[in-house]
């Protein structure tokens, strides 16, 4: 179908703040029937488990929607945030909850069809952020639980950044200090961060 090689599944058992950055310039792949759409990761933000008030497995809490996150790193984890499908990359060793956040991609291939299922928007605005990229890209609750490192949807090498910036995590008000935690990475100047 392409030429795209998955990145080896070794690539996802770093620590979570690692691959958080070392997720930028990779490019996230997604195949459906209708054909493919890719773009190079240029935003993300690490949730640390257990001890990380903004995460969903905070105290280890363990449900339905978290399960995949106690699995081993390179699965992926999808939830939905209001009526927007979100999608992380999970992390950590089993058992130890962790994810990152895809909170940006800069289009790459399927640019027709990102738009056609963005509906009327503009270039900047098609995948600037973690609802708009997975509606582009065709990512939904089907893809949880599946795996990184293998179609439909995965990570495959892409470009090293020249910059990379480090700020606090966006939308979480209520998670007391971990609301100031610089886990937030994006690729400085890039015009698809979300803000």
């Amino acid at each position: 179908m392409n030429n795209y090689k998955p990145i080896g599944n070794g690539f996802f058992e770093q620590p979570t703040l690692t691959l958080a950055r070392n997720l930028l310039g990779c490019l996230l792949v997604k195949e459906m029937d209708e054909g493919i759409a890719s773009g190079f990761i240029v935003e993300t933000e690490a949730y640390c488990g257990p001890l990380d008030k903004a995460a969903h497995s905070f105290n280890n809490r363990r449900t339905k929607r978290t399960e995949v996150m106690f699995a081993e790193a390179g699965n992926v984890y999808t939830y939905l945030m209001h009526t927007h499908c979100l999608v992380n990359v999970v992390s950590g060793a089993v058992d130890t909850p962790e994810a990152v956040l895809i909170r940006a991609v800069e289009p790459y291939e399927g640019i027709d069809l990102m738009f056609e299922r963005r509906g009327d928007t503009t270039m900047k605005n098609l995948t600037s952020g973690p609802g708009k990229l997975t509606k582009a890209l065709g990512i939904n609750m089907t893809d949880y639980g599946r795996r990184f490192d293998e179609p439909p949807i995965y990570i495959a090498s892409g470009f090293t950044p020249n910059d990379i910036s480090i700020g606090p995590r966006i939308g979480i008000p209520n998670s007391e200090e971990a609301k100031d935690y610089p886990w937030r990475f994006w690729v400085t100047g890039n015009a698809y961060v979300s803000r």
